[in-house]
């Protein structure tokens, strides 16, 4: 197995294409050299083979030999030695796996410089000052990401260095105090490791391939595949290239750019860059940067031909792409181009715009496949709710919209915090891969430092987190931050808007953002192709809930829980009265107030949705969660403070108590015992679906019975649907179905029984779930599941993704047996798997008709539902 290709090796196919074996990075290189022949440093890329054998074995065999033959080849084409003392050849190392993880795994620069290697740099450069930034930038680099030593200790030394010299910059320090820079630090890794800090660039190379594929593994690098459902048995590729430098003086520089504005989607000139710096300075967020537009002013040649790149390259990817490049003296080099991560806002209005782009003409199935479901999440981010608003200071908006939350400084911080439910902004003065975690469970981002393709501006676009950089008003001190006269302690509510980089005191009030005219567009195509097979209804226990879901596309409603209503303040004492009563005539008084109650409600979601059908499901959960704490009633009991009313509910609590509520008495269970309770509920439905008809409405009632295992079980419960029928009057011509939920593997066996009485069937994924796994949610999900994804036992949450290969061949089963009985039944999902990407394109493959999600999930199922059918061949 070949492990090592050069930039220009004729493979088979574009290189673009070859990300699974070149990852991103060194797929793209090799497009630009090969292809597109852009100016592009030679080097080379060790795949992603050698990484998996390394992670799996250690270093593979005959790897050396391939690197050391690529190494030798780069020598002879770029006329320079690694090491040598008199011109030598310095290269860069770093990583790029299949997707971008950006910043997730290490990079090492000015690889081959050592003590005499660094004169000969001087020499040949005729500048001493940059031979030796170059050696400690290494070095430093060297030390954190090979030898594993803190970075603490050399920030320090090159703070009192530029203190001492009087500058600002790290350009501006003179070559004598970069000497002793690179002695101190030199000394500081004998100390740190026992051994001086390695000479031969031999040794150095193998350290640094060693180091990024170790960083794959990382624990930063880890947490971000496992938050953007990367596999994490895919590798890293390794690329060693030439060195070229934007440190090497006042005519060279390094920058970062974008074909479009990858927050709005707006064509133009977006990005930063700096003269006299290395690309670490511009995404570290260490140096403040210019607008890209403002490289024309200093180098008018290279910024005409990097404008001219830029349009090459978005017509050659037919897409935006993010460009990294170096201006050598007065020469352009590129470093790198991807597919650029963007906002949702972005994603979507260019999706839509390349559609009529005479160069790029997507089609619409290619532009519904451009914007994912995290896309669309964050187009529904919530915004200020008030336009007053008292702005204490102004940054970047680096990631779109708004958030509140309490005030942390550090990333450890911010995650205890989130654990103990609080909302969270982290305020850093930049972010850096090791906030990773903090990143994750903040609501929003806040840095001093930092431009639009800083660290923390590119993780939040592309998790969606409302961020803002560059504040540089914000002044730190010991858990504080002030700005001006006013002073922010840890644990003060701030409010950001990451649109406009504004910054205010306190809790703001935050609405549902307003998704721009394309999003409307993009999903009338999605329905287009969904059309005919399937639908996304909503979950809804309200008439306003129905009317939200309806203003997002649902197509009726998959799951209304009526327990929801019970739980209403002015309904949970008649729920005790009925679970209280000492007689029948007790409980049907009880009973009566409920169907007036629920009546009301049921109208109020009919109107909402009408013309479409509403699915009830009946009375679910174990009666005990209507009934007071069991612990603290006994603790009343204990210091004698129970009332009477109280002690009923004690009793009541003991009578009813569960301690696995999933096997309890739940569903039709709670209905055999008390028939009167379900018989109230379809009265209820069935009056107002009948008010709701005489008042010219057209209401489509489908009764749920949940948690059935039998035909004999759901034709009992049937009999209390027509009894009310009977009662209400069948000659009215009201449009209802009766079916069930199959929740059970038992009921999924036996569908075609079932399917005897029920015309739908709906799949409770949650509960089929854990009946499935032998796994209680609440005791798994916070105990055993975080163990079990760890050690590998289970490739995702089976709560968040649904189990293709267990309980996806349960619906399976059950919807081939249920139409083995009744063809024309009616097959939908009301689990919140109903609203998961990877779980609705399970559920596209099985030929459901329908799956039920949350109402602010509805555009995302929608989306989802067409990107699915058209990977399984559907089209526009």
């Amino acid at each position: 197995m070949q492990f090592v290709f050069s930039f220009d090796y004729p493979h088979e196919v574009a290189p673009m294409n070859l990300k699974h074996l070149l990852g991103g990075k060194g797929a793209n290189l090799a497009e630009m050299t090969s292809v597109l022949k852009l100016p592009v440093p030679h080097g080379f890329t060790i795949s992603t083979d050698a990484c998996r054998a390394y992670i799996d074995e250690g270093w593979p065999d005959g790897l050396t030999v391939e690197v050391d033959a690529a190494l030798a080849q780069l020598e002879d084409r770029m006329g320079k030695r690694l090491g040598d003392p008199g011109d030598p050849l310095l290269v860069s190392v770093r990583s790029g796996a299949q997707f971008s993880m950006p910043g997730m795994m290490d990079t090492v620069l000015n690889l081959g410089l050592n003590d005499v290697s660094v004169e000969g740099l001087a020499a040949q450069t005729n500048d001493p000052r940059f031979a030796y930034d170059s050696y400690r930038r290494f070095i430093a680099m060297y030390a954190r990401i090979v030898q594993g030593i803190d970075s603490l200790e050399f920030d320090r030394l090159l703070d009192a260095a530029k203190e001492l010299a009087g500058v600002d910059s790290d350009g501006e320090i003179p070559a004598e105090l970069l000497r002793y820079l690179v002695g101190a630090y030199q000394e500081i890794v004998v100390h740190e490791t026992g051994r001086p800090f390695p000479q031969d660039p031999h040794e150095q190379i193998r350290g640094a391939i060693e180091a990024v594929f170790g960083s794959w593994n990382g624990p930063r690098a880890i947490a971000y595949r496992e938050r953007e459902g990367i596999d994490h048995r895919l590798g890293t590729a390794v690329n060693v290239q030439a060195m070229v430098f934007g440190n090497r003086d006042n005519q060279s520089g390094t920058g970062v750019g974008f074909t479009r504005d990858p927050s709005t989607g707006d064509q133009g000139v977006y990005g930063d860059f700096l003269v006299n710096a290395q690309g670490e300075d511009v995404v570290a967020g260490v140096r403040i940067t210019e607008p890209l537009a403002e490289l024309e002013g200093h180098f008018p040649e290279v910024f005409h031909q990097l404008m001219e790149i830029f349009e090459r390259l978005e017509l050659h990817y037919r897409d935006m792409c993010d460009v990294e490049f170096t201006v050598e003296q007065g020469k352009l080099w590129m470093l790198q181009t991807r597919v650029g991560k963007r906002t949702g806002m972005a994603a979507l209005r260019m999706a839509v715009a390349m559609t009529t782009d005479e160069g790029i003409r997507l089609t619409k199935d290619e532009a519904l496949l451009r914007v994912s479901p995290d896309h669309l999440d964050q187009l529904l981010h919530p915004q200020f709710a008030t336009s007053k608003v008292d702005v204490i200071t102004t940054g970047l908006g680096a990631s779109p919209g708004a958030a509140v939350g309490k005030v942390y400084f550090s990333s450890d911080d911010a995650v205890r915090a989130h654990e103990r439910g609080e909302d969270v902004i982290l305020v850093r003065k930049e972010t850096s891969p090791d906030d990773v975690h903090g990143m994750l469970a903040a609501n929003g981002i806040l840095t001093s430092r930092g431009g639009l393709v800083s660290h923390a501006a590119v993780v939040a676009r592309g998790w969606g987190k409302p961020a803002v950089v560059g504040a540089d008003q914000l002044v730190f001190g010991n858990g504080s931050v002030s700005i001006g006269g006013i002073v922010i302690h840890e644990g003060d509510e701030i409010s950001i808007d990451g649109t406009n980089g504004t910054v205010s005191l306190g809790r703001l009030p935050l609405k549902v953002a307003e998704p721009p005219e394309e999003l409307e567009l993009l999903l009338q195509w999605a329905d287009e192709i969904s059309a005919d097979h399937m639908s996304v209804r909503a979950n809804a226990d309200s008439g306003t809930d129905a009317a939200t879901a309806r203003r997002f596309g649902a197509k009726g409603i998959g799951l209304c829980r009526t327990e929801h209503m019970f739980l209403a303040e002015d309904r949970l004492p008649i729920v005790r009265r009925m679970i209280l009563a000492d007689t029948p005539e007790e409980e049907a008084r009880a009973l009566e107030e409920l169907r007036v109650a629920q009546r009301a409600d049921f109208l109020e979601i009919l109107e909402a949705m009408d013309g479409l059908p509403v699915t009830v499901r009946l009375l679910d959960p174990p009666l005990h969660e209507f009934l007071p704490d069991i612990d603290a009633l006994l603790i009343k009991e204990s210091n004698g403070s129970l009332s009477p009313e109280d002690a009923q509910l004690l009793e009541a609590a003991k009578t009813w108590r569960e301690f696995n509520p999933m096997l309890g008495v739940r569903g039709v269970r709670l209905g055999v015992l008390k028939p009167g309770l379900y018989t109230m509920q379809v009265r209820a439905l069935l009056e107002a679906a009948l008010e709701r008809k005489r008042a010219g409405g057209d209401p489509h009632v489908e009764v749920m019975i949940p948690l059935t295992i039998s035909r004999q079980e759901l034709a009992y419960a049937h009999g209390w649907v027509q009894e009310a029928l009977a009662e209400i009057g069948a000659d009215e011509g009201l449009d209802v179905l009766f079916g069930t939920m199959i929740e059970t593997p038992r009921a999924a066996l036996l569908a075609m029984e079932i399917a005897e009485v029920a015309e739908f069937f709906s799949f409770g994924t949650n509960d089929l779930t854990q009946l499935t796994y032998g796994f209680s949610r609440d005791d798994v999900e916070g105990k055993l599941m975080p163990i079990y994804l760890a050690q590998g036992l289970l490739p995702s949450n089976p709560f968040k993704v649904v189990d293709s290969e267990g309980v996806v061949e349960l619906v399976n089963i059950a919807a081939k047996r249920g139409r083995s009985t009744r063809p024309e039944i009616k097959l939908g999902v009301c689990g919140e798997h109903g609203g998961d990407p990877e779980s609705i394109a399970s559920f596209v493959k099985l030929g459901l008709d329908y799956v039920s999600c949350s109402p602010y999930r509805v555009p995302i199922a929608r989306l989802c539902v067409a990107q699915s059918l058209i990977r399984e061949g559907a089209s526009l």
